[in-house]
């Protein structure tokens, strides 16, 4: 069922022998589509409803593989027209919600701060109050590492406090609170995650990796903001899926679960380790080559160290060894970079667009 509108009389009655139908927002995009395609090959007697308006960084071939699938359904439209969102939960008979779709490009967030909270804290507050309405039983938001703020060293848990630095993170913590006040005057069955850098297939090339890999493949340096002092955590993309399956199986209502992970390198390592694997560099000086430092972004933060201790207690834990995934995201993107429309513009240093509140 590649597509569809809820208001059809085919769609609109609840498939006998689904025993849940799961809405996941922001589906076409990159970690979400991860998410779908899990959803879809591991529970076959789920009804899975991708709900994406398909801004530039989504892409439906990221969900090919499952697009002909009895229990897979598309549906275009967006998280933030109430009346929308009313008739889709009214129509659709949700389950569970997994909440993915969001602004999230940190740089962009600089220029366009009203647009990133209009989607991803109002956007939140529409989705979250229709699905209370609807009494659905779990609703799952996906937040960001990037909530804390930045550490050199000290391991956030899901206790410490919110101090975000940039525009989409505070756009990210505001939302967050939506849905903790649900939890809170309500005992609306909601779960938040914060999860580290994600990386792998489907990803718009705006982001580091993706962004890195295409430049490189393309025959242009990677553009390092400022030192490239900067450490991330990275995580592949199948072991995020993973994670997202067990917080919607083993998840309790009202808690806050941190997916992380130990690894991590500073942009500077990312680059040189990149360019060895796709110039197959000799030397440092050769290395160096494919290496332009620009401008650094306003703020960016040095680190996300992150305790993942409770997700660990459910039952996952990471997989996919960087060296693993690396190279299957470098094949991937030799093959798939025109998936998107404008995949050209995003690399450049940073994104084209003017000032706004």
């Amino acid at each position: 069922m590649a597509a569809g509108s809820f208001g059809d009389e085919a769609s609109t009655a609840r498939a006998p022998g689904f025993a849940k139908r799961v809405l996941v927002t922001g589906g076409a995009g990159f970690i979400a589509s991860h998410v779908v395609v899990s959803l879809v090959e591991k529970y076959p007697n789920y009804m899975v409803i991708n709900l994406d308006k398909l801004d530039y960084c989504a892409s439906l071939k990221n969900l090919e593989i499952i697009s002909e699938k009895q229990n897979y359904k598309f549906i275009q439209g967006d998280i933030c027209e109430p009346s929308f969102i009313k008739a889709l939960f009214d129509t659709e008979k949700i389950d569970v919600v997994l909440h993915f779709a969001a602004q999230t490009y940190v740089d962009l967030s600089f220029w366009r701060k009203l647009e990133f909270n209009y989607v991803n804290v109002y956007g939140t507050y529409v989705l979250v109050g229709a699905a209370y309405e609807a009494n659905v039983e779990k609703f799952i938001y996906v937040s960001t590492d990037e909530v804390y703020g930045g550490s050199c060293d000290k391991e956030f848990d899901e206790s410490s406090p919110k101090q975000p630095t940039n525009p989409y993170a505070a756009s990210k913590a505001a939302a967050e609170c939506f849905v903790q006040y649900y939890w809170e005057k309500y005992q609306f069955p909601v779960v938040i995650t914060r999860c580290s850098n994600v990386y792998g297939p489907h990803q718009f090339p705006e982001k580091v990796i993706p962004k890195f890999i295409s430049l490189l493949q393309q025959n242009r340096k990677c553009c390092i903001h400022g030192l490239g002092l900067q450490r991330r955590n990275f995580l592949y993309a199948s072991d995020v899926a993973e994670a997202f399956l067990t917080v919607m199986k083993k998840g309790h209502p009202g808690e806050i679960y941190n997916i992380g992970t130990n690894f991590e390198m500073s942009i500077t390592q990312l680059a040189k380790e990149l360019i060895h694997l796709i110039k197959n560099t000799s030397s440092e000086a050769e290395t160096e080559y494919w290496m332009d430092y620009v401008k650094d972004r306003p703020t960016n933060d040095l680190g996300y160290p992150m305790d993942s201790e409770k997700m660990h207690s459910l039952g996952w834990r990471p997989k996919v060894s960087w060296n693993e995934g690396i190279k299957k995201t470098i094949e991937w993107y030799q093959e798939n970079f025109h998936n998107w429309k404008n995949a050209e513009k995003a690399l450049e240093p940073f994104p084209v667009a003017e000032e706004s509140v």
